[in-house]
């Protein structure tokens, strides 16, 4: 289908990171090439490498960044392996670094991805199509447990273990297909006056089975790390998280890195000279002006970093 791409936060991440012509930049999440293209359009000497583990959005992309310039490397990989990729190649130390996390407006959008709950589709939720594991087999086969926990922890839902219970239940007599199936499930044991609520009643469990399949916070830990250590100095990581438990490892890291370890209130300071700062020490919100044209950055949070 064509899609009109819409890229969040887009002139605050650019800004951000504080091109030179000549500097060495990451895309992290490539998607459909927003972020990427305005990077690419302020480099002459310099070279830009974009990541994306899901192949649609390295083909779809490729034609847009070839417009602008040909300084720039397409790498279809997960950014946990970014570092890695990058090392093989011969690049160790680059100049900034972008993610825009979780999932594409596109892949909502791709009706037979089964990302959301407003298509009926087969369970699937995989940003990399070769992975093996998928909602619909999350759904079937993870235990009680294992459905509670990921409910709770991935998507903050408080009716956790009714709603596993209620899927133990179902599948029992038939799997559990599609995303209008495990919507009704969730809906027939939520009470009233949670499904009057504004937003989705399947938003929350939704969230959480696609972080389980897709392992989006144990990738994104990995990732700031390697990203921070890969910076020369006056380098940047910039992250766009979109829900609460993104925004707290990002914040939670770039805190550890740029804040004195308290040890004790009777011992002083450690000596050890912090080797970053916060570029915006308030979190950057999409402003009115955005939000009318593209009310999918309501939820998204920008946090940037400096390496001295």
């Amino acid at each position: 289908m064509e899609y009109k791409h819409i890229p969040v936060l887009l002139k605050e991440t650019v800004e951000g990171l504080n091109i030179k012509e000549n500097g060495i930049y990451v895309d992290g999440t490539l998607g459909r090439g927003g972020h990427s293209s305005e990077v690419l359009k302020r480099l002459t000497t310099g070279h830009l490498y974009c990541f994306d583990q899901d192949i649609q959005a390295i083909n779809e992309s490729r034609e847009r960044l070839e417009k602008i310039s040909s300084s720039f490397t397409l790498i279809n990989d997960n950014f946990e392996n970014l570092k890695k990729d990058l090392n093989e190649i011969g690049v160790n130390k680059v100049d900034g670094i972008m993610f825009d996390l979780g999932v594409s407006s596109a892949q909502f959008d791709e009706q037979d991805r089964g990302f959301s709950y407003r298509y009926d589709a087969r369970l699937d939720m995989r940003m990399n199509q070769e992975s093996s594991l998928s909602a619909y087999e999350v759904v079937n086969n993870y235990s009680l447990q294992e459905l509670t926990r990921i409910l709770r922890e991935y998507g903050e839902e408080p009716f956790a273990y009714q709603i596993a219970k209620q899927i133990v239940k179902v599948r029992e007599n038939k799997p559990i297909e599609t995303t209008f199936q495990l919507v009704d499930v969730i809906k027939s044991v939520l009470p009233q006056k949670v499904l009057k609520k504004v937003g989705h009643p399947a938003k929350q469990t939704f969230q959480a089975i696609r972080i389980e399949v897709n392992r989006e916070l144990e990738v994104l830990e990995t990732a700031l790390k390697d990203a921070c250590e890969m910076l020369n100095s006056k380098g940047r990581v910039a992250v766009i998280t979109f829900n609460s438990l993104e925004d707290r490892i990002v914040k939670r890291y770039f805190n550890s890195l740029t804040k004195e370890e308290v040890t004790s209130r009777y011992l002083p300071s450690s000596n050890k000279e912090l080797e970053y700062i916060l570029v915006n020490r308030k979190v950057i919100i999409a402003t009115e002006e955005e939000l009318e044209i593209n009310n999918r950055a309501k939820p998204a949070k920008l946090r940037i970093i400096e390496r001295k």
